[in-house]
Order: C-alpha cells, then sequence, then structure tokens
C-alpha cells in the first residue's frame, strides 16, 4: 500500500508540475514526440485541406477516361484471386479495363492458374477484357509486374495483389488524377479486411487508418507522399516503361517510389497523389509470427533502399529540396535512427531513476501518445472515413495501440541491425534466391 501511494504522489506530482511549468513537458516529453511535431502539422493540415477541396467545393466533372490495365501478380492464393478478379472486372468505370493476372510458377501454383482462369471465363462484362497470363517458372513478384507490363495497353497501369479486393469504384476515384500531365503515379488506400480475425488485426487496422490512410492523405497534398504500396498503385504506362518498370531485389513499391522522385528536382511540376476514396482490402497478418516476419521484411528493406541502392540520388538536384528535406527527416532519421533513439531513451531511463518514477513517467507519456492517437483517429473518422460505423468499432481497442507502435518500434530496430549484420534482403520471399544472385549487389 505505501508502495501505491508513493507511485500516486509522483504521479500527481509530475502532472501539477506540468500543469504549472510547461517548460518541464519539454523535458518530460520523449524526443520523438517533439521530432514528430511538424509532421504531425504537416499530416493534419493536408487532411483539413483534402477536406475541403474534396467536400466544401464543387466537383468537376471529368471526360476523360483512358483505356486501365490491372495487373494481378498472383503466386499461391487459390481461390482468393476470383474475387480479385471480379472486383475489378465489376467497376463501375465506363472506360475499357483490361486485366491482366500473371501467375509466377504456373507449374507449382496450378490451383491459383485454374481459379484464374475460371474467373476469365465466366466474366463476359462489357469493356472488360481478362488475360491470364502464366510464367512456367517462377522468376519473383518484380519478373511478374513486368511481365504484365509488357503486354499490357491500357494509358493507364494499375498494380494489385491477388488477395486484395476492391470497392467497385475505386478506379472511377483513380483516373481523374491522371487528367494532369503532371502525375505519373498515384497511391490507393489499403483497409484490413479480415479486421476481425485477431487482436492483432484490429491493431493493423487502426495503423492503416490513422497512418496509411490518413498520414498519406495528408503527405500527399504537399507532395510528400512516402511510398506507392506494392499491393495498390497506379502510374501512367509511358512513364513507367520509360523508366524501366520494377527492377530486381527487394521492397519494389519503395523501390519504384524512389526513382520517381528523383526526377522531382529536373521537373519541379511533377506530383504523385494519394487516392483517399480509392478503396482496396487486404488481409493483414493475424498471428504475431507472420506479421514479425512482415515488418523483418519491409522494415529491413528501407536501409537497403535509403544507405546501399539508392544513397548516391539523395540530392536536392534530384529530388527536389523539399523531397530532399523531407526525405531526410522523414525517411532516413525517423525510420532508421529512430527505433534506436526509442529504445536508448527507454533504456537510459530505466538506468537512471527508481521503478516508482519510471512507471509515472511511462504512464503520462502513454496518456500524451493516446490523447494525440484519439485526435488523429477522430480527425480521420471525420474528413476521410468512408464506412464510419465500420471505423468506430476500433475505438475500444484505441487504448492498446501504444504498446503496439512501441513494440514495432522494436522489431523495426530489430530488422535494421539484421540487414546490417546478415544483408536480409538478400532473403527476401518476394523472388527466389537465383533472381535476387543474378541481380547486382549492393
Amino acid at each position: 500500500m505505501s508502495q501505491f501511494n508513493t507511485l500516486s504522489y509522483i504521479l500527481l506530482d509530475m502532472w501539477h508540475a506540468i500543469s504549472t511549468h510547461l517548460p518541464l513537458l519539454v523535458w518530460l516529453l520523449p524526443l520523438v514526440l517533439l521530432y514528430e511535431l511538424p509532421l504531425m502539422l504537416l499530416v493534419v493540415s493536408g487532411i483539413v485541406r483534402f477536406y475541403q477541396q474534396r467536400y466544401m467545393t464543387i466537383p468537376r466533372q471529368s471526360l476523360y477516361l483512358p483505356d486501365v490495365s490491372c495487373i494481378i501478380t498472383c503466386y499461391g492464393e487459390g481461390d482468393a484471386v476470383t474475387a480479385t478478379i471480379s472486383s475489378l472486372a465489376e467497376q463501375t468505370y465506363d472506360g475499357k479495363v483490361e486485366i491482366i493476372a500473371v501467375v509466377d510458377g504456373a507449374v507449382q501454383n496450378s490451383h491459383t492458374y485454374q481459379a484464374a482462369k475460371a474467373a476469365a471465363a465466366a466474366c463476359n462484362l462489357p469493356n472488360r477484357r481478362i488475360i491470364v497470363l502464366p510464367k512456367w517458372q517462377r522468376g519473383g513478384r518484380v519478373s511478374t509486374l513486368n511481365a504484365g507490363l509488357s503486354i499490357a495497353s491500357g494509358e493507364i497501369v494499375m498494380n494489385a495483389d491477388a488477395d486484395t479486393s476492391f470497392d467497385n469504384n475505386m478506379i472511377s476515384e483513380v483516373v481523374p488524377y491522371f487528367a494532369d500531365p503532371n502525375v505519373p503515379a498515384l497511391g490507393g488506400a489499403l483497409r484490413v479486411r479480415n479486421v476481425g480475425d485477431s487482436l492483432l488485426t484490429r491493431m493493423q487496422a487502426i495503423e492503416y487508418l490513422i497512418s496509411m490512410q490518413g498520414g498519406k492523405t495528408g503527405l500527399a497534398q504537399w507532395n510528400l507522399l512516402n511510398n506507392i504500396s506494392g499491393a495498390f498503385g497506379a502510374f501512367r504506362r509511358s512513364f513507367l516503361q520509360q523508366i524501366g518498370g520494377w527492377d530486381t531485389h527487394t521492397a519494389e513499391d519503395l523501390d519504384l517510389t524512389v526513382r520517381i522522385k528523383q526526377y522531382f528536382g529536373r521537373h519541379p511540376n511533377l506530383r504523385i497523389p494519394f487516392a483517399t476514396l480509392a478503396i482496396g482490402h487486404t488481409d493483414a497478418p493475424a498471428d504475431l509470427k507472420t506479421l514479425v516476419l512482415q515488418r523483418l521484411r519491409w522494415d529491413g528493406d528501407l536501409l537497403f533502399l535509403y544507405f546501399r541502392k539508392h544513397w548516391p540520388a539523395f540530392s536536392p538536384r534530384l529530388l527536389g529540396m523539399s523531397t530532399f528535406v523531407f526525405t531526410l527527416l522523414y525517411g532516413f532519421m525517423q525510420n532508421v535512427l529512430m527505433p534506436f533513439v526509442i529504445v536508448g531513451y527507454s533504456v537510459g531511463l530505466a538506468l537512471s531513476f527508481p521503478w516508482q518514477f519510471l512507471v509515472s513517467i511511462g504512464v503520462t507519456i502513454y496518456l500524451l501518445y493516446l490523447a494525440a492517437l484519439g485526435f488523429f483517429y477522430l480527425l480521420v473518422l471525420i474528413a476521410i472515413s468512408e464506412r464510419i460505423r465500420q471505423d468506430i468499432r476500433l475505438l475500444p481497442f484505441l487504448p492498446l495501440y501504444p504498446f503496439y507502435a512501441f513494440f514495432m518500434r522494436l522489431v523495426c530496430m530489430f530488422a535494421l541491425l539484421n540487414e546490417v549484420v546478415r544483408r536480409s534482403h538478400e532473403e527476401s520471399s518476394m523472388a527466389p534466391w537465383w533472381v535476387l544472385k543474378r541481380g547486382r549487389k549492393f
């Protein structure tokens, strides 16, 4: 009981000191919160700008109806590819849609191949053409995308995973952005389809809603979109072919985004929007092992791309000044250095103060983080969400999200160390070993 009283006294005294001495707040808050404050302001102002443009101005009617090619990367999804093909064939878009299902390793993935052929045979909708392209020998995700690009005929090319389905107005939301000739590519929004499977899928649903859909919406308003998702992106075919399509190695989505941004310095009018209301639905890992393995690949690839493959290209001359500064602060430093800062900060506190004081600081930081999280959640719910009833069901799980976010920082730190020590990008499941071995070594 005495320990509880001591803890309560420290906590109340700390909150009183914060309320009467605001400078103490600066010392108490972890470095990450102060560092991320400019990013928060960018995102919030961008979301407000999106809301104003989308809902408070008269929309322009567009007569731009280019042909669209959708490349579906298929491997071992089985019958799930049927839902992807159907969701693309049933789009409300009035123009022509070409659906190219490329089955990688069609010999060992005959189930997926047969399911894709059955879905193609069952479709007889007007202005819809479905091609099932088998790659008999497995070559990996990049070769699958490039095989689809080689036969695509649409002016706009989209990439999609075979386990991703789409709202039926998705293409209608995407296409108007390309009426601007300065748009070479854009990112699409993803939602967690299996949100009810486990606590982890609910945490990822919150992450996708706030960090991905909300964060990318805000950043794209200032032409600072950090990545075009490999599960859902769209490109102007002529531009994509000009830069050589997708490239070997790993993290092909971030790799391609970085290569597109290297034209910003020479062509300052180029921009990469984010189609906030073009919605794709994907299955997130439902168990801890699968989730950790996924994030080890994602986070390790960041270090490989930033510090090994593309480091000579990070200059204002190629990226433009705004993109260069943003990438330096929130590409290099936030994603690569910040996990180590957070862990170092936590260890330093643990070694310097008694446990009662640590618990008090932890509770205070947790409540501040939860307050910021709640603000972003409500902002996204009001300004962005097209499924408010569905998203509001995540509210009871919001208090658990800070613990999930901290754990993901630990996984990120391990992934970065794993890349430094073991070059983990060469162990990617996105391509067989012999493909990565033939590629250039960085």
